[in-house]
């Protein structure tokens, strides 16, 4: 490569990461966070809480307990969707409350054709809901492996009633202990941001909406405004899928937690590599050009830095580009996301390795689309339908 190819090539991602930090909703702070609900409220909402369950039986016990133990002043009610488990899940779910009175443990239906298992029994969660607490104002949606804190509830619905929101969701932190998830999850976490600008999903006069399945509060009269369920029962990215449906007709917010935490354990890299390649190819509306789009773009915005700055690709002004984004810009993006999952700075420079996986995992995504096995999930494969059929009802 000469000269002038080589220091274009360095230069286009050292542009790229300026107009990044300076025009993408300011992403990379990581600062979208709840703050503790005030004391002094008194008009607290009964809230019910839906946790659809296959095959969760070392991790529901846990997510039950911190729900029906919530220190939350009015009225607590937990339905646990038991998605047709094979080990003992709902045998485990009540296991560990102190208030079993709260909960509810109903068996799921066989997956309805049309629809996603999760969306299948969240689906079912939110009928059951409908006798079991029909007056409560709010539904939290939350998966079986996440654990709430005691105060949980309260930041939940107090961020919901003052700002009158339809949506409040966490992005809940994600275990990170083995060398693949220091490694992965907060590049995850930071590519999620840098999709879906915080800031951005959180103004009202923003259309960019998002949201994190973990830990979804909903606004019932909002739900059943949009639909509900039904409306996006064929998508693998039901979260954001939903947030966009209810950000038509109301004001959501998206942000960080340190509280409410994931109990996942991501300890091969071959668990990551599925969890991502499920729904990846989905993200780009399973099209090959935005597939090769995103390979070249993320090819040169990740991994051209270190090249360059290593001296692969020449010396001089080419490596003092390459350093300067590498080191300087992505590094000083990153950072806020380490410092959230106690990381030192030096992690940093890992992510262009982490932003090569996860690249690798969205071909690896469209070729199981391709092959006809796009989105396996416990025993399940699903392909998105096609706008025909998706369109109906």
């Amino acid at each position: 490569m000469n000269f002038d190819a080589a220091l274009i090539l360095a230069v286009v991602p050292l542009v790229f990461w300026i107009a990044m930090l300076a025009l993408r909703g300011r992403f990379w702070r990581a600062d979208q966070r709840l703050v503790d609900a005030p004391a002094d409220r008194t008009d607290w909402p009964d809230v019910v809480c839906v946790i659809p369950a296959r095959n969760e039986a070392p991790t529901i016990g846990r997510t039950v307990a911190s729900l029906t133990d919530q220190d939350y002043p009015a009225g607590i009610s937990v339905i646990v969707v038991d998605d047709n488990s094979d080990d003992g899940t709902a045998d485990a779910a009540g296991q560990t409350a102190k208030h079993p009175d709260r909960l509810s443990v109903i068996t799921g239906k066989p997956l309805q054709e049309g629809w996603s298992g999760k969306l299948w029994a969240v689906h079912q969660g939110l009928e059951a809901a409908r006798t079991i607490s029909p007056d409560a104002p709010f539904v939290l949606l939350t998966d079986a492996d996440i654990t709430h804190d005691p105060e949980s509830l309260r930041r939940l619905v107090a961020k919901a009633e003052s700002d009158g929101l339809d949506l409040v969701s966490l992005m809940v932190r994600l275990r990170c202990e083995s060398l693949w998830e220091k490694l992965l999850i907060p590049a995850f976490i930071f590519f999620f941001q840098k999709l879906y600008p915080f800031p951005w999903v959180n103004d009202a006069n923003n259309t960019m909406a998002a949201a994190a399945g973990g830990c979804m509060l909903v606004r019932r009269s909002a739900l059943d405004r949009a639909g509900g369920v039904d409306a996006i029962r064929h998508r693998l990215i039901d979260d954001c899928a939903l947030a966009g449906q209810l950000k038509a007709n109301g004001p959501i917010w998206l942000g960080l937690s340190t509280r409410v935490v994931s109990e996942r354990r991501y300890e091969h890299l071959s668990e990551i590599w599925d969890m991502v390649a499920r729904t990846a190819f989905e993200q780009l509306g399973n099209s090959g050009l935005a597939l090769i789009g995103t390979v070249v773009a993320m090819l040169v915005t990740y991994v051209v830095p270190p090249l360059a700055g290593l001296g692969f690709l020449g010396g001089g002004p080419v490596m003092a580009a390459g350093l300067a984004t590498w080191l300087g810009l992505m590094g000083l993006a990153f950072y806020p996301t380490l410092r959230l999952y106690g990381l030192p700075l030096a992690w940093g420079v890992l992510l262009p390795l982490a932003a090569f996986l996860y690249t690798l995992m969205t071909i690896s995504s469209a070729l199981r689309y391709w092959q006809g096995r796009g989105g396996a999930w416990k025993g399940r494969h699903y392909k998105t339908p096609s706008p025909s059929s998706s369109s109906e009802g």
